[in-house]
C-alpha cells in the first residue's frame, strides 16, 4: 500500500508490545508505505518529558517512524518543536505487522541512541534484555536480535545511518 494511494488509509496506530502486553499505543499519520518499509510521523505520545540524559523527549517533539516487515528494528528520527533535529533513538524489535489500521511491533528491550551530529552513539537496555530471558525462551530472536543492535550501531558510527532510508537503502539486518 502506498501512502498516496486513495483507498489506504492515512493514518496508523502505533502498538508497541513489550512481554505479551501493550507498551504504548498512539495515532500516526502514514507518510510511506512500499510493502517493506512503513514510515509514520508523530507527536511525542508519551506523557510528560523523558530525560535520558543524553536527549530530552517532551512535548512539542515530533518523530519521524520508520518500521520494517523484514527487519529487526525500528528508527525514530526526533526533532523539536522548531523542527531542529535532536538525533534517531532505534527500537529493537520483531519485524513490523501492519492489519486492520494498526502497525504493531514487539519490543526486545535493545535500543541504540544516535545524536544528530553523530558523535554520540550509544547501545541502550543491554541489562534489560538480558534480564528478559529471550534468549533461553527464543535464541533464534534474541539472535536477530543482536545482530540487528550491531548491525545499526555499525551503520550510526561509519557515518551510513541515513541511508536507511533512501530508495537505494542497504538490505541491513533481517
Amino acid at each position: 500500500m502506498s501512502a498516496n494511494s486513495a483507498d489506504g488509509p492515512r493514518h496508523l496506530d502505533i502498538v508497541l508490545v513489550k512481554s505479551g502486553r501493550t507498551k504504548i499505543r498512539y495515532p500516526a499519520e502514514l507518510l510511506h508505505d512500499d510493502g517493506t518499509r512503513v514510515t509514520v510521523r508523530a507527536p511525542w505520545a508519551a506523557d510528560g518529558v523523558r530525560d535520558f540524559g543524553f536527549v530530552r523527549f517532551e512535548p512539542g517533539d515530533v518523530l519521524t517512524e520508520h518500521y520494517w516487515r523484514d527487519r529487526w528494528y525500528a528508527v525514530k528520527e526526533v526533532r523539536d518543536a522548531r523542527g531542529v533535529r535532536k538525533g534517531w533513538y532505534c527500537d529493537i524489535t520483531r519485524p513490523a505487522v501492519v492489519a486492520g489500521g494498526e502497525l504493531v511491533v514487539e519490543d526486545l528491550d535493545l535500543d541504540l541512541w544516535r545524536s544528530a551530529d553523530g558523535t554520540d552513539v550509544r547501545r541502550l537496555d543491554e541489562d534489560e534484555f538480558t534480564a528478559s530471558g529471550l534468549a533461553s525462551r527464543d535464541p533464534a530472536a534474541a539472535e536477530a536480535a543482536l545482530a540487528a543492535l550491531d548491525a545499526l550501531e555499525l551503520l550510526a558510527r561509519r557515518g551510513d545511518f541515513e541511508t536507511l532510508f533512501g530508495p537505494a537503502a542497504p538490505l541491513g539486518p533481517r
